[in-house]
């Protein structure tokens, strides 16, 4: 387009007539000319002084020059107004207002230390109106039948859970290929890439989470990546509107079809980066090249920002003169927003070695880390995080999982305590689905049991995320003003099994008729948690791996006194014994000798029966119960899940796969007993928490395993008396829908191996032994379809053969689909994990219980007169330890259904018997708990007496 010029103002003045003729003829030409050049970017204006001409070409978008540069160092926040908002953003028309009455509330407010007895809620347009007692003219301003009114009782209310690691949507459930969009393995360097394009709302699990208490969540893209992309925060409940988009809380951007807009104030971003084994195995590499890539990605931002803030100065001194457009560069425009301090980076960082790095890396480039994630070695090096650029990083924990990885292996239950006594933020997260997200309050719970200050554990899954996502303003306590997005529990939300019975998010209740059941008068308060102030300076003291074996073990006379209970398996089952409740009369104590328990009653009678050179330990009120046990990990075959090195590894499938001839072909049957490596740290933190047997088949994804072998969690050796507690327990198969082929395919193999033809050698004799009964058939099996040909075939194979078979169903997550059926077949079941989610197609119809089903799959099956045992998932050993909280889990959400006693069998004597072990094989084991039972989180676990060893260990 050919430049237009504007005659220069003349030094000879016209008429008043002509002047002002002459200044609309200029007017109108400007705006014309104004107008025509908006097509090619830029108009000519002019100055003048008497005797000169000045020229200057003035950009088009000269004032959204000039503002833009203003802003680009605005650190995000809300507007100056936020605060006095008369309702929320993401209000719902139509929405009642809420009163709660009578609530104890944990406001998050004073360090976590305020708490209002007696008080008042009410929420209305989305947020909350008023705490504490509700004013009178608040009141009045509504009609009365129009409100909503839920009368608290005294039950505790929270802010929702916010919960600052999860992939819920990214990773959806059930796993499909179809949807599973967590990582990109494009590029070690993707900050382009951005979560909220794979978030797919039709997740299963949305619904499980908010029955947890989760309101809100960060969705971060995967850690395959050194940096993944950038992370969005989202509101939990269904929209009207169905999409991701609409789920966005405080999005940075106003999404348009012709790109991105920033929003004014800028609101905070999220970027989503990760360090150490992820990036290297992904992506073949080591960790030096993972730390040249951040140093690559972010040299390139740091240049543009560089070219940006030279523009802008150019600008801001009115330089017009062939300044062009503005440098941006939509690959990398995430990170210059890193470097402009616009972004919270959760960084994915477990060693020493990588938090090293990425400290320095903060340094080098100048920028802060707003948390780093799982971060298993952050307690050893508290100084270093202090040394991060900007301020030190929140860390995000899990409670206690730990080992399945190396960079894993130093991680320690009492990281959060450590790190809160050194000034640093605590965060609890789940990682969904890594951990259900639906129970992030019981990582808070475990963190508390293991030392963390109750108001920081309560604030570690709410005020603290909320914090460190920089979403403070609105979430993570309750404030007038905020979002009203809170939980009204069953019990103290730091309480074993607490549940919430409504939560509210943006002040719309999200459960459809919550089913709840009363909690007694203990559960209402926190728990008095155990000491562990020794085991906590041992876990720094050995740089991460302190001894785990007994203090002292003593062969000769234990005797346990001021104990408030006793449980024993008497043959049928675990039944309480003794209570100090229903007892008057003397003190009773119990005298174990050899590892057995030899006596109890009342010392004068007890006394004399053994030898009085004899140890006395104090339970200060604590109880006596059956050794655990579990089943479903590989534990004691695996120190370090993701190191083949360190396991025993996986078995040929002997009826899917071709066998090495020296082995028989497929006549033969592994045996698991002779791959057990005693001594993990699994092992032995399982030992140290009650489960002295584990039981465990050798590691398959295909469909026979072979035979499974019993042994004594707290042995050192193979070789050591009763260390093994029985060679072969039980024959293990495995049908899924998830097999390299179909299920007819494998339920055809099962039937002719059952019916004889199919089984020879080795493999024949241990069928043969499935037949008479003398072991159970175990099968591993979550579709309540293929349970179903399952009862079909024991009915088929009992006809013809007239066997005494006895089958028990493990994982089971759909058994309560068949519960009469699998009842009226004398079928046992294994519940793993112990409380169900869908992470696969054949395991998405869950019973998942209180809030949202007034029963649970494990009280549904003791109904219907299934033997009901509880296990852990298949991949994870370190859960093993958390056996005693999933049966008292169990025990609490059947509502008085499941006695403790009942509690106890789930883990103990019902296991026995759905895995063919011997009565009492496991049960006459002891365990010493001081403080409470073994189910309760005051209780610590001081002694094991272990029958076959013939020993007491002293913890």
């Amino acid at each position: 387009m050919e430049k237009a010029i504007i005659a220069p103002y003349s030094e000879e003045r016209p008429s008043r007539v002509k002047s002002r003729q002459y200044r609309l003829l200029r007017a109108a030409l400007a705006f014309s000319l104004l107008v025509a050049c908006g097509y090619a970017g830029l108009f000519t204006a002019y100055t003048t002084s008497r005797g000169a001409d000045t020229r200057v070409k003035v950009p088009i978008n000269a004032h959204e020059i000039i503002r833009k540069c203003a802003h680009l160092n605005d650190i995000p926040g809300p507007p100056p107004s936020f605060g006095s908002r008369k309702e929320s953003d993401r209000y719902v028309p139509e929405t009642k207002p809420t009163w709660i009455k009578n609530a104890t509330i944990w406001t998050g407010n004073i360090d976590g230390l305020e708490v209002i007895l007696e008080g008042d809620l009410f929420l209305d347009k989305g947020i909350i109106k008023a705490v504490g007692k509700v004013p009178a003219q608040i009141l009045s301003a509504y009609d009365h039948d129009y409100l909503s009114v839920i009368d608290a009782n005294g039950s505790w209310v929270s802010p929702g859970i916010v919960d600052l690691h999860s992939h819920l949507g990214d990773y959806s459930s059930p796993k499909l290929r179809g949807s599973d969009d967590t990582n990109s393995r494009k590029g070690l360097v993707q900050p382009w890439l951005r979560s909220l394009d794979s978030l797919n709302t039709h997740d299963d699990a949305y619904q499980l989470s908010i029955a947890g208490g989760v309101t809100t969540s960060v969705i971060l893209p995967g850690s395959a990546n050194a940096i993944g992309g950038q992370a969005f925060v989202i509101k939990l409940r269904p929209t009207e509107e169905r999409s991701p988009s609409s789920m966005l809380l405080e999005p940075p951007f106003t999404f348009n079809g012709s790109g991105i807009e920033e929003v004014q104030p800028p609101r905070w971003r999220q970027l989503k980066q990760a360090c150490g084994e992820n990036p290297s195995r992904f992506y073949s590499g080591t960790r030096m090249d993972t730390i040249w890539a951040y140093r690559q990605g972010y040299e390139e931002a740091r240049k543009l920002k560089v070219k940006q803030d030279a523009y802008c100065e150019k600008a801001a001194t009115k330089q017009w003169d062939g300044l062009g457009d503005f440098p941006e560069d939509l690959q990398w425009e995430a990170l210059v927003d890193v470097l402009r301090g616009k972004v919270k980076i959760q960084n994915h960082c477990y060693e020493a070695v990588d938090l090293d790095g990425i400290v320095r890396l903060t340094n080098e480039f100048k920028f802060p880390i707003a948390a780093f994630h799982h971060a298993h070695e952050t307690y050893l090096v508290p100084e270093l995080l202090k040394k991060a650029y900007g301020h030190t990083p929140a860390v995000a924990l899990f409670a206690t999982n730990a080992r399945y990885k190396r960079e894993s292996y130093r991680g320690s239950e009492f990281a959060p305590r450590i790190l809160a006594d050194n000034g640093i933020q605590v965060v609890m997260k789940s990682d969904h689905p890594v951990l259900n997200s639906r129970f992030l309050m019981y990582e808070a719970q475990q963190a508390h049991y293991f030392g963390l200050a109750s108001n920081l554990a309560l604030a570690s899954v709410t005020s603290t995320p909320a914090q460190i996502m920089g979403q403070d303003h609105r979430i993570g306590y309750i404030r007038k003003g905020f979002d009203a997005d809170v939980v009204l529990w069953d019990s103290h939300p730091l309480a074993v099994g607490a549940t919430p019975k409504q939560v509210f998010i943006d002040g719309i209740a999200q459960l459809n008729k919550p089913f709840a059941f009363p909690k007694s008068d203990v559960l209402q308060r926190a728990p008095e948690t155990p000491n562990f102030d020794e085991e906590t300076k041992a876990a720094l003291k050995h740089d991460g791996l302190p001894p785990l074996e007994p203090k002292e073990s003593i062969s000769d006379v234990v005797i346990f006194q001021n104990f408030d209970s006793l449980f024993l398996d008497m043959g049928n089952g675990v039944e309480q014994i003794f209570t100090a409740e229903n007892y008057v009369g003397e003190s009773q104590i119990a005298v174990v000798q050899n590892g057995k328990l030899a006596c109890i009653g009342t010392p004068d009678v007890c006394i004399t029966s053994v030898n009085v050179d004899s140890r006395t330990v104090d339970l200060q009120g604590g109880s006596l119960a059956p050794g655990l046990v579990s089943y479903g990990s590989p534990l004691g075959l695996v120190h370090i899940a993701g190191e083949e090195s360190t396991q025993d590894g996986e078995v040929f499938d002997g009826l899917m796969d071709k066998l090495p001839t020296i082995l028989g072909g497929n006549t033969a049957v592994i045996r698991a007993v002779d791959g057990l490596q005693f001594a993990t740290r699994d092992a032995l933190l399982a030992y140290r928490s009650g489960v002295t047997t584990g039981v465990t088949a050798p590691c398959s994804s295909g469909l026979l395993a072979g035979l499974s072998t019993a042994f004594n969690t707290g042995a050192a050796h193979k070789l050591i008396e009763g260390a093994v507690v029985e060679d072969e327990v039980a024959l293990h198969v495995s049908l899924s829908l998830s097999s390299s082929v179909s299920v007819s395919t494998q339920i055809a193999t099962l039937r002719r191996l059952l019916l004889g033809g199919g089984a020879k050698g080795e493999l024949g004799v241990q069928v043969t032994k499935v037949l008479e009964g003398k072991i159970p058939l175990v099968i591993g099996v979550h579709s309540a379809d293929i349970m179903a040909s399952l009862i079909q075939l024991k009915s088929e194979i009992t006809k013809e053969t007239k066997s005494a078979i006895q089958m028990t169903f493990a994982g089971a997550s759909e058994a309560h689909l068949l519960a009469k059926e699998i009842g009226a077949a004398g079928v046992g079941v294994i519940l793993s994990p112990a409380r169900s989610f869908p992470f696969f197609w054949d395991m998405r119809r869950i019973l998942p219980g209180p809030p949202l089903t007034q029963h649970s799959a494990v009280s549904t099956l003791l109904a219907n007169n299934v033997t009901v045992g509880v296990g852990v998932n298949f991949d994870e050993s370190w859960a093993v330890r958390n056996t005693r909280f999933d049966v008292s889990w169990a025990s609490l959400e059947a509502g008085g259904e499941i006695s403790k006693a009942g509690a106890i069998a789930l883990a103990s004597s019902n296991l026995e018997k759905l895995l063919g072990l011997a009565s009492g094989t496991v049960s006459s084991n002891l365990i010493a708990t001081t403080g409470g039972t073994i189910l309760d989180f005051e209780s610590k676990v001081v002694a094991v007496a272990s029958a076959k060893r013939g020993v007491v260990d002293l913890f």
